[in-house]
């Protein structure tokens, strides 16, 4: 469903625009675009004086799997780093994760309960892991859930099309950077 409405009190949620993922990550859409698109949009929710928070990911979930970190296994120390662009502001609120979603292990659920969001819009690196993992969690808290397809990528064509034209749709609603804003702008 496209986008639609936003809730009075929707919050951002950027997922993983971090200095380890955004520079040396092999995207299907260049990093910088979505750095762009989810610049504009922190900006934008700012403006409206709207939740901001910035995740990103600093290890990962216990378990085997079968795509160990490349061959040494460390990362440089700003890694984790939140990349400028975004332009964190002391208001934001900032997730380090250690799990695909942004909610498991974290505080983002408390604090957008004890700030009255109801909605979250998404954008971040990557589509089908971060950013939907989140979506999926945020759904099954019982937000409403809102996508901007142009401010995320992925790693793989694929992956990024099953995410954005059939997960996404059960959901919530999708819709570009620019039509998020405008639906902020309109209900000034």
């Amino acid at each position: 469903m496209p986008v639609t409405a936003l809730d009075p009190k929707t919050a951002l949620i950027v997922v993983d625009l971090q200095k380890g993922i955004v520079g040396s990550a092999p995207t299907i859409h260049p990093a910088a675009e979505i750095v762009q698109r989810a610049s504009l949009l922190a900006a934008a929710f700012r403006h409206h004086g709207l939740p901001v928070v910035l995740v990103n990911v600093a290890g990962g979930a216990p378990g085997r799997n079968e795509q160990p970190l490349p061959v040494g296994g460390a990362r440089p120390a700003d890694w984790a780093d939140l990349v400028p662009e975004l332009g964190r502001q002391p208001q934001d609120h900032a997730v380090t994760k250690k799990t695909w979603g942004a909610f498991t292990n974290t505080d983002l659920a408390d604090y957008l309960k004890k700030n009255g969001v109801t909605q979250v819009v998404l954008a971040g690196i990557a589509t089908s892991i971060g950013v939907e993992s989140t979506a999926r969690q945020a759904h099954e808290l019982g937000l409403n859930v809102t996508l901007s397809i142009d401010a995320m990528t992925d790693l793989n064509a694929e992956t990024h099309a099953i995410s954005t034209t059939r997960v996404f749709p059960r959901l919530g609603e999708t819709g570009t950077s620019a039509e998020i804003i405008a639906l902020l702008d309109k209900r000034a």
